[in-house]
């Protein structure tokens, strides 16, 4: 069967993850529907939840890590009564009680779980332990003991209550496993409990108005209109300072030198700009307009260190 070729592509395409797929599944997908070997996710979706998941092609790879900095956004449906070894419908139950919870008590119990605090990730995870993920070391029957990591919880509000399932809408850091959140506040509440069903609602940027299916994906690659569909590998850093290199510094970005210059906020008043912070990230531009990669503020060199060089061809030469 003939296929159209497909450029090189570099950017981000939102999909909307269908349950019943891993992660990995949705990157071998569009691995093979873009026929580009260079496909990652950024924050994995456990198989059994939907919704956001961004996938970056080609350059925007590089800069995958800092889509989840900007935080996350779920829908998770809580069940109460019923406690499971994986903290999820996966797993085996281990506990099961009675449910005479009001909503009333729900949300008061609610606020202990905001802000920044210490979370046990579920024994069921794909955390590594001496090169293996701890849910394979789990089913083999060992003793696994994960530490409890620092999270940060922005907030958390009810949706629906209606027993034994509480509906319940989650902003939070990255890192953050709304598996072990309904299984501690199932504890909390004395009646054990476990997540039901989670629909990742934003992260980073990016929320389910942007995304699209891997179906509605297929389609756009093949009637070209995915170029309306891809974002640029920059989306994951809007948020951050830029500055725009000359001829001059962009070849010290490209050979790995310290560059000094002041960057200005966009649309800043002259009186409102801020000296950099240590470990501080700005964007680089050329001057016509080309992402050119990460820069990092040193303060003990009082430079910008190249931190992500993103391979770009100038203008003339893309295509």
């Amino acid at each position: 069967m003939w296929h159209h070729i497909l450029p090189l592509m570099n950017g981000i395409f939102p999909i909307n993850k269908a349950a019943g797929m891993t992660s990995h599944d949705v990157v071998a997908r569009v691995r093979r529907l873009a026929r580009q070997k260079s496909v990652g996710h950024a924050g994995t979706l456990d198989p059994t939840a939907t919704g956001v998941l961004p996938i970056c092609l080609g350059q925007a790879t590089r800069v995958a890590e800092y889509l989840s900095e900007s935080g996350k956004a779920y829908r998770a449906t809580i069940r109460f009564g019923v406690e499971t070894d994986t903290y999820d419908t996966e797993g085996n139950i281990v506990a099961e009680a009675p449910v005479t919870l009001t909503e009333r008590e729900i949300a008061d119990a609610l606020p202990a779980f905001l802000g920044e605090q210490m979370q046990r990730p579920p024994v069921y995870s794909a955390i590594k332990r001496g090169g293996q993920p701890v849910y394979k070391l789990a089913r083999a029957g060992q003793m696994v003991e994960l530490e409890p990591r620092p999270v940060v919880i922005y907030a958390l509000r009810v949706v629906s209550w209606d027993a034994p399932d509480l509906v319940l809408d989650v902003e939070c850091g990255k890192g953050t496993y709304i598996r072990s959140l309904a299984h501690d506040l199932g504890a909390r509440l004395g009646t054990g409990a476990h997540l039901a069903a989670l629909t990742r609602t934003r992260s980073g940027p990016f929320t389910l108005d942007h995304c699209l299916t891997l179906e509605a994906l297929e389609t756009a690659l093949a009637d070209g209109g995915w170029r309306e569909r891809l974002y640029a590998p920059d989306e994951a850093l809007l948020e951050r300072r830029a500055a725009i290199l000359g001829e001059h510094d962009e070849a010290r970005l490209r050979n790995g030198q310290p560059l000094r210059f002041a960057p200005r906020d966009p649309g800043d008043a002259s009186d409102g700009w801020q000296p950099p912070v240590d470990g501080e990230l700005l964007r680089a531009y050329s001057v016509d307009g080309r992402f050119l990669g990460i820069l990092r503020w040193n303060a003990t060199g009082a430079a910008w260190q190249p931190h992500k060089v993103l391979q770009v061809a100038p203008v003339e030469d893309a295509g």
